[in-house]
């Protein structure tokens, strides 16, 4: 029944975050990318502090003695930079569909900067599931768009944040964690402003609202997705992650009129198998030496 309940709350964290996505590619085809992002930066800050606060939480340790959050809030900018923008010039469906292929950049960064022993089947998986990326983005050929490589700059930051959560105190908390990252969006936001010569504009009620769903599906994707892992066995809830992918692409056909071809379906079913491979396998190498590691 738990684990039911977290396969539950994995699934409608992910359709959270397909809608958010859905609302930040709508609100980025007529406001400054730059401007999206500090806006959303502001309102998840807000958020994540007030509940933070709420529970008698520290809002600012010291960020720069602490150097695993220092980097992690300096990688979620960096990757959120390249993910938003990518969401403004790349199919929402291309998107997701690359974006799948993070679990695969983490073992990947924990086998070459973390020392993690990776055999040669995990190794496989990894280049199988990037030449899914390849099928998807297909450079050199027919159809390419440049602009889909920033997803893989959002993919190596969000990867690069993820490996470095492993190094933050065990009793710091996640929603003073989510604080710094949503702070870094803020700050990040005018850079990218004032690198591409964008002008502010003041959002309309439609886009006003817009932001607000965003925020709003942001925050309960959020919860749910948290909550999920503290209620169901990670074996259990894991491959559903990988609804997102199905979420984005439905979205994306209802209010983008996108069409993902065949090789896109085909990249994503390689990375989806390559990282539920690695993830089985990393599931199934810590069971076989937990028995020892306890003696």
């Amino acid at each position: 029944m738990y684990n039911l309940r977290g396969i539950i709350l994995v699934v409608l964290a992910m359709l959270a975050f397909a809608t958010e996505d859905m609302f930040v590619k709508a609100l980025t085809q007529n406001l400054p990318t730059g401007q999206v992002m500090c806006l959303l930066g502001v309102g998840g800050a807000a958020i994540f502090g007030t509940i933070a606060r709420a529970k008698g939480h520290r809002l600012l340790p010291p960020l720069f003695t602490n150097r695993a959050l220092l980097i992690r809030t300096i990688a979620e900018g960096v990757g959120a930079c390249f993910f938003i923008t990518s969401l403004s010039l790349v199919p929402m469906s291309t998107v997701a569909a690359v974006f799948q292929a993070t679990p695969l950049a983490i073992t990947l960064g924990a086998a070459l900067f973390l020392g993690e022993q990776v055999g040669w089947r995990r190794w496989s998986a990894i280049l199988v599931g990037f030449c899914g990326v390849l099928l998807i983005i297909r450079p050199g050929m027919a159809g390419f768009n440049p602009a889909s490589l920033i997803v893989l700059g959002a993919v190596a930051g969000i990867a690069t944040r993820d490996l470095i959560s492993r190094r933050l105190p065990s009793d710091m908390s996640s929603f003073v964690v989510s604080f710094h990252g949503f702070a870094a969006l803020a700050v990040v936001g005018p850079f990218l402003m004032l690198a591409k010569t964008d002008l502010p504009a003041l959002p309309n009620t439609v886009q006003a609202g817009q932001l607000a769903a965003a925020m709003v599906c942001g925050v309960l994707g959020y919860y749910a997705i948290v909550t999920a892992t503290r209620t169901g066995d990670a074996a259990a809830i894991t491959p559903f992650r990988y609804t997102r992918l199905i979420f984005s692409i439905i979205l994306g056909m209802m209010m983008f009129s996108e069409q993902p071809d065949l090789m896109t379906y085909v990249g994503s079913a390689l990375i989806i198998g390559s990282g539920l491979y690695t993830y089985l396998r990393e599931r199934r190498l810590a069971a076989r030496y937990a028995p020892k590691i306890a003696t």
